[in-house]
Order: C-alpha cells, then structure tokens, then sequence
C-alpha cells in the first residue's frame, strides 16, 4: 500500500471517531453533517478490469454508509445500450467521449464512493480533474486480473486472450493509475475486507488532519 499525490482535505462529512458509530459505517469511520472543502466522492476508485473496483467500491460504502456510483453503469444508462453494444456498434471512440462525460459529471455530483472504467484514466481533461480528489489505485497483476474477469464477454477489450491483453493494458495503464493515485492498495492476495479495511484507515486519516 503507497500514498500518492494529497487530494484537499475534507472536513466533517467523515471524521475520524475512537467510539462506535451509527448504522451502515465503521469504528473509526462516521458519516456526519459537514460538507467537504471540494464537493465531490469521499474516494475515487480506479485500476484495471479485473482489479475488484465494484466489488470494493460497494463494501467500503456500505462500511462508510454512503452511496455507491459506477461509471460504467452511468455510461449504459445514459446511452440505453450495454458497455459491449456500444463497443460494437460505435466503437471506441465514441465510447470514450461517453465515459468522459459521464466521469466529469459523476465528480462533480456525487459524494459517496465512486468507482471509474479502467480506462478512464486515458483522458487527459479525466485526469486533470481527478488531481482534486481522493483517487484510490486498485493494482493487480495481469495473471490475477485475467482469473476474475475470466471470459470477459462484457469487457469488450478483453474477448481475445484476457491475460495477454490485460497485460498490454496494465502495462500502458499503470503509469497512468500511478499518476492520479493518492493511495495505491495492491489486490492481488487481499480479501475484498482487507482491501477496505487498508482504505478505511487511509481514510480516516486523512478526515483527521
């Protein structure tokens, strides 16, 4: 686990607290009534397919007690057709102007946990906006990627040799992940609780100071 760039600090929207805390969140962790110095999500949770953001993303917030987003879920819902469809009848191009849009949006909206597309993180103006939030890098080796995502019909870049190609994409993505990150959590052997439980404390850290 590595910390990266210092995102603004948030206030008391999550405070650190040594005693028990409500429903839904976590010793240490409470959801309370301020509001963050920069609106936006508590944590941005970026890396490749296959590194576990959805599922972690959806454990830390029911940890936290606050609402989980998707982008990729964003995308479909903005367009009517699945992440695939859009791949193959508009190829991606025209789904990377959609996931751009949808990512600037999702920033600037919501304020619980958000997790972006693995390949987010190509889009300069995406990247430049996320140097104001709190970004969490899942990393994970190509081999352990390619036995999550396994066949990966729904991951378009993926249908042909998923460890080949997760592979090549971990290898131009990663510098790119390394570059937004203010924290860099390696999922490879963790459970999916000790993934949140290393987030957790990062996070209650920093609402601290």
């Amino acid at each position: 686990m590595r910390t990266g760039h210092e995102a603004p600090a948030a206030t008391d929207s999550v405070v650190a607290d040594s005693g028990a805390v409500g429903s839904g969140a976590v010793a240490g962790v409470a959801v309370g009534s301020g509001e963050q110095v920069r609106p936006g999500p508590l944590a941005v949770l970026v890396g490749a397919p296959g590194a576990g953001k959805s599922t972690v993303g959806v454990a830390l917030a029911r940890r936290i007690g606050v609402e989980f987003r998707d982008t990729d879920l964003d995308v479909e819902s903005n367009l009517g057709m699945s992440v695939s469809d859009v791949f193959v009848e508009h190829g991606e191009e025209y789904f990377r102007a959609a996931e751009r849009s949808a990512v600037l949006a999702a920033l600037a909206e919501h304020t619980g946990v958000l997790a972006l597309g693995g390949g987010a993180v190509l889009d300069a103006d995406v990247r430049a906006e996320l140097a104001g939030h709190w970004v969490v890098y899942l990393d994970v080796s190509a081999s352990a990627a390619a036995r999550r995502v396994g066949l990966a019909r729904d991951r378009p870049l993926l249908v042909e040799g998923p460890r080949t190609r997760l592979a090549a994409l971990l290898k131009a993505r990663r510098p790119l992940y390394e570059e937004v990150a203010s924290l860099t959590v390696d999922t490879g052997a963790l459970e999916v609780e000790d993934v949140v439980a290393a987030i957790l404390v990062e996070l209650a850290g920093r609402m601290s100071r």
